[in-house]
């Protein structure tokens, strides 16, 4: 009797997680019902609780409203259904071959930085390159830990920190608006109200006593990461690539960053290192 109460439970909160869904999409009744190609009634239905998903109209609405992985999960199981996705450690067998190309995306892009973080910008493979980038300040690890943060390496924390990286960054006023971006992006974007609260945080660091978010004036059709490494003025740019078809949580949240240099000095800089 209480396992059927608690699955009447979640099954009531579908409801509430899917309208949640369609609203930071920003997408309407008739948005939705049409990405997933059923009914602005059945959406309504749904909402309200009129009617309940099956699992496949779950993943359709998911597909629907690029759901991550995890929160695929969350949605799944509030319908009253299995969770459908598992969540599998670099290190394990079935994950070779993400391992490798992992691997090779890094080791091609020497003497480059180039890293790869999770989805709370935990760093979780680096290059030379990037170790070396990382380190302009000192050991990042005994850095974070004078941060009082213990655990993996984050690479927002280190960024935003003043006693972190960020007294490096020349440009710090002009990326921040970029960073601060970002983070609220990818903290909302998460569904998650752990992540929610982490990434507020960073922002508070970034930006102490400030309501509003700062606004750029750039033009460039790219905005660079200006540093001053004791007098040495170093100037990158990064693209962020992630997995194409990912049907693992850890495949899902995996971002890969590649720096480039925007001028020769840089890039002369990094290949003499």
């Amino acid at each position: 009797m209480a396992e059927k109460q608690d699955t009447m439970a979640s099954t009531q909160n579908f409801k509430h997680i899917c309208r949640q869904w369609r609203k930071f999409r920003k997408l309407s009744q008739l948005d939705l019902a049409l990405a997933a190609n059923v009914s602005q009634r059945h959406v309504s239905w749904l909402e309200t609780g009129r009617s309940h998903p099956s699992r496949s109209m779950v993943e359709r609405l998911s597909d629907a409203m690029d759901i991550p992985l995890r929160e695929r999960n969350v949605l799944l199981q509030a319908a009253g259904y299995a969770a459908a996705y598992s969540e599998t450690e670099l290190d394990e067998p079935m994950m070779a071959p993400v391992l490798d190309a992992l691997n090779r995306v890094l080791q091609h892009h020497d003497p480059l930085p180039a890293l790869v973080v999770d989805r709370c910008w935990n760093v979780k493979k680096t290059n030379q390159a990037a170790d070396q980038l990382l380190s302009i300040g000192g050991d990042p690890h005994i850095l974070q830990e004078q941060m009082g943060a213990a655990g993996e390496l984050n690479l927002a924390l280190l960024t935003v920190h003043p006693r972190g990286l960020r007294p490096y960054i020349a440009n710090w006023e002009q990326v921040l608006p970029s960073i601060i971006r970002r983070l609220r992006g990818e903290s909302l974007a998460s569904g998650d109200l752990s992540i929610q609260e982490q990434f507020a945080q960073y922002i508070e660091l970034a930006t102490p006593g400030e309501d509003s978010e700062p606004s750029s004036a750039s033009l460039l059709p790219i905005l660079p990461l200006e540093l001053n490494v004791n007098g040495l003025e170093l100037s990158l740019f990064s693209i962020i690539s992630t997995f194409g078809t990912p049907q693992d949580i850890t495949t899902d949240e995996l971002r890969i960053e590649t720096f480039y240099p925007t001028n020769a000095q840089t890039e002369q800089f990094f290949r003499s290192v």
